[in-house]
């Protein structure tokens, strides 16, 4: 298909006004394909050509100002428009289009849990043209009205409120000016919770079958949406801009959520069947806080080209953390963001793909180009910048400069450039400097104290291998008198980098620990001085403050990453401090990086078994710490991870006899498929056990779980099997895919899948190319065998990027993968 060139973007909006499109879609017609109609009301100010996308299975008819134009003139997914006079234009396209089941344009899923069908649109980008014609681009906004011919007993969302207004006819309220892609439809027999607030009305939906798992968190979902949605304006002095505001939590969606005007869509993952803990409650009020500043950055005021999806993602990120921060009981968000959420940023900074979080216009010159960098630099990266610019601007500046942004530019689009004269008419400080800086720059500055004293006063010194400036704080820490095992704080310092004055001199002998960036508030590497790092390894659970705890664990993370720390001096800390830690994200950040890149990765197959064993160990100590019962979230995090690093049955196959963990948690749903992964990764189970338990629980979560535990088993024909279901048949939809994938390779299994590394470069470009980028993406994250940590799968993967002819979305996907492949080899031979 055609992707849409910024220059052809830029010369369709000069000729364009597009005033209305009228939609009937008709959800009665088949399981394979649904029926679309659209009116499209435009004006054109020159004599001129133009085109309109759409993607149909079958283009029925299309008129122009009432004459008939000839079907067979769409060429891939454009149907050019010729000899237009200025003025008004009425197009009218009827088609057939494909229901998806890769959570691109209409996605249709049918519940195995009770077999009732469910359909929503993701838009995003350019898959509105898989649902009805368009001219789409984010800068050609428009009204949209919107019907919808539905099945008996379904309920049909929109963007705006939905009545029915007939025999299963819905009328959507129309819109005000929006963006193609922010057109939302979400149909099926949905189990709603409805409310109101601010004379608005709210709604919550999800899958019938998942009714009682919504009711049971209702009152939280809509508390924490009232309470971000009055923070928003107490913070934006332009109101809500939409009728209504309804969240669905939607089934095998891609993202985690998606900002559509009055219809936000949620993955129902955040329906959550089993127990979770604290903070993964906390990551679902997140992305409700994420999405609901879109409303405003994003919506309102749009991108006028996906060059600055930043200015969308960045935003939202930094005020979801901030606005959970202060308008619920979410209180140390900041510290998630620090330990899980920030690394993404860093790691998509140091690979050759990394791009700045504002780059060039010239640098994202189509769709193809701009679908990639949607990744941590426009969301961890980005937001980390902004944190870093209300530090240094004042968020009463800020704030003012948003509101500003948003007076000048609502129901319209937006730059770079407009949002930057925007913060500057709200401060004296050269914002545009700042973002050449910050925004227009590439990598991670590194900062690194140099610590001396003299017993009467001590130096810091700051070298900053880098070009940015920073505010940063300075957390200086004295060993606790009455237990050397606690830290005190001294004093904060404040700095700007880089000192122009100096070196710092303070009275008093040096800390006993130093940290840089404390508080988190800047975007760089940290690294301690040597005396405060054997402070930190002794103390590290004694420091006062999980985000300072965070900022030292992220340092010890990227020595290990850079060649500077054996990674079995991060287990061994982890193996010293994790048994007291208090804080959840930070259990939870440092088991995985130990797990997924220490032990899967960064350690040969040699000492894998130790490392499992010391992971086993800290998940031992936890558990034992938390017999009485009161810190459940805590508990539940060793379990998990207890289960992912066993390396003996045993104990696993008790637990699932008994249904419980001695002591607790009873195995729910998502324990039980994780034990069963684990034991089919073993060999400890069959294909009817695994049969067995997907009787038990046929939900789609429980169809996941056997498609993951088939694909894990240390089988040659289950192997071929799940092969082929991923690359051989386009049977799989995008979860399922995902789930085949994640059981596939298995560490402990490197010999028996050692055929298939090989074979998954030109299988995954086939896939890619059939399937699209959905799929493509999905190949390249959990398909690629990331346990071969060896030359000759660098070797085979650099090859297939340099020969190949791959879409983008795999391209740009394999090439990070190799890089990080390229890195674990270093750190092997560090």
């Amino acid at each position: 298909m055609s992707v849409l060139t910024r220059d052809e973007a830029q010369t369709r909006a000069q000729l364009l006004d597009v005033h209305r499109y009228t939609i009937a879609l008709d959800l009665t017609t088949g399981e394979d394909t649904f029926d679309s109609r659209t009116v499209i009301r435009f004006t054109t100010r020159a004599a001129g050509d133009t085109f309109v996308e759409l993607k149909p299975a079958t283009l029925r008819s299309v008129t122009l100002d009432g004459q008939p134009l000839d079907p067979a003139a769409l060429v891939e997914n454009r149907l050019a428009l010729t000899g237009l006079d200025a003025g008004e234009h009425e197009l009218r396209v009827e088609a057939d289009m494909r229901y998806s089941r890769t959570g691109e344009g209409m996605h249709r899923f049918t519940d195995p849990t009770d077999g009732e069908t469910y359909v929503y649109t993701q838009l995003f980008m350019e898959d509105v043209q898989r649902v009805f014609a368009a001219f789409d681009q984010p800068d050609l906004k428009s009204v949209f009205e919107l019907t919808v011919t539905a099945p008996d007993g379904w309920t049909v969302l929109g963007n705006g409120v939905a009545e029915r207004t007939g025999e299963r006819h819905w009328t959507l309220a129309p819109t005000v000016l929006i963006s193609t892609y922010l057109v939302a439809v979400a149909a099926g027999p949905w189990h709603s919770v409805r409310t109101e607030h601010a004379g608005l009305p709210f709604g919550i939906h999800c899958r019938r079958s998942l009714a009682p798992y919504l009711d049971a968190d209702a009152d939280e979902i809509l508390d924490i949406t009232r309470a971000c949605y009055d923070r928003y304006h107490e913070k934006f002095e332009e109101p809500y801009p939409f009728d209504s505001y309804d969240q669905a939590f939607v089934p095998e969606f891609n993202a985690g959520a998606m900002e559509n005007p009055g219809l936000v869509t949620f993955r129902d993952e955040f329906v959550y069947r089993s127990a979770v803990t604290e903070t993964e409650r906390q990551t679902r009020a997140m992305v409700i806080a994420h999405e609901m500043a879109h409303m405003w950055f994003g919506d309102l005021v749009t991108l006028a080209w996906w060059d600055d999806i930043w200015l969308n993602e960045s935003f939202a990120e930094y005020m979801g953390y901030q606005t959970l921060t202060e308008a619920t009981r979410f209180t140390d968000t900041w510290v998630d963001f620090g330990i899980g959420r920030k690394s993404w940023g860093y790691d998509a900074d140091q690979r050759p793909s990394t791009h700045p979080v504002a780059p060039d216009p010239d640098a994202v010159p189509d769709t193809a180009s701009a679908m990639l960098n949607f990744d941590g630099i426009s969301y961890a990266k980005g937001a980390s910048a902004l944190r870093q610019l209300v530090a240094w601007l004042g968020e009463k500046d800020f704030l003012a400069g948003i509101n500003i942004h948003f007076a000048r530019h609502k129901f319209a689009n937006a730059t770079l450039a407009d949002f930057i004269d925007s913060l500057a008419g709200a401060t004296d400080r050269d914002v545009h400097a700042w973002a050449e800086q910050w925004l227009r720059t590439t990598g991670v500055d590194t900062l690194t104290p140099e610590v001396t004293g003299t017993g009467t006063e001590w130096t810091l010194d700051v070298v900053r291998d880098g070009s940015r400036p920073h505010r940063i704080a300075v957390g200086t820490y004295d060993l606790d008198p009455a237990d050397p095992s606690l830290l005190v704080e001294r004093e904060r310092l404040e700095l700007d980098l880089p000192l122009t004055g100096g070196p710092t001199t303070r009275p008093g002998r040096r800390p006993a620990l130093v940290v840089l960036n404390d508080g988190d508030l800047s975007y760089a590497k940290v690294r301690l001085d040597a005396a405060s790092w054997d402070t930190a390894l002794r103390a590290l659970s004694g420091i006062p403050g999980p985000l300072t705890r965070a900022v030292i664990w992220n340092a010890a993370r990227d020595m290990v990453r850079d060649g500077e720390l054996a990674p079995t001096a991060y287990l061994d800390a982890a193996r010293a401090h994790l048994p007291h830690e208090t804080d959840l994200a930070l259990v939870q950040g440092v088991l995985t990086f130990a797990a997924t890149q220490i032990t899967d990765r960064y350690l040969g197959p040699e000492d894998r078994t130790t490392a499992l064993a010391t992971l086993t160990t800290i998940c031992r100590d936890l558990i034992r710490r938390t017999e009485d019962g009161h810190n459940p979230g805590l508990r539940l995090t060793a379990v998990r991870h207890f289960i992912d690093a066993a390396t003996q049955p045993h104990a696993l196959q008790d637990w699932l006899g008994t249904g419980s963990v001695p002591g607790g948690p009873e195995l729910d749903p998502e324990l039980r498929w994780r034990v069963l992964t684990r034991l089919a990764v073993l060999g400890a189970v069959d294909t009817a056990t695994i049969a067995a338990e997907l009787d038990r629980d046929p939900s789609a979560t429980g169809q996941e779980g056997a498609a993951r535990c088939r694909a894990a088993l240390p089988d040659p024909d289950a192997k071929a099997e799940a092969w082929a279901r991923m690359f051989s048949s386009d049977d799989l939809s995008n979860y399922l895919f995902t789930a085949t994938a994640k059981g596939f390779w298995q560490p402990e299994q490197a010999e028996l899948v050692r055929e298939y590394v090989p074979r998954y470069y030109p299988d995954a470009v086939a896939l890619g190319d059939r399937r699209g980028p959905a799929i493509a993406e999905a190949a390249g994250r959990y398909a690629f065998p990331e346990h071969a940590v060896d030359e000759e799968s660098l070797r085979l993967g650099r090859e297939a990027l340099a020969g190949a002819d791959m879409i983008p979305a795999l391209r740009r996907k394999l090439a990070d993968q190799l890089d990080d492949l390229h890195r674990a080899l270093r750190v092997r031979t560090a």
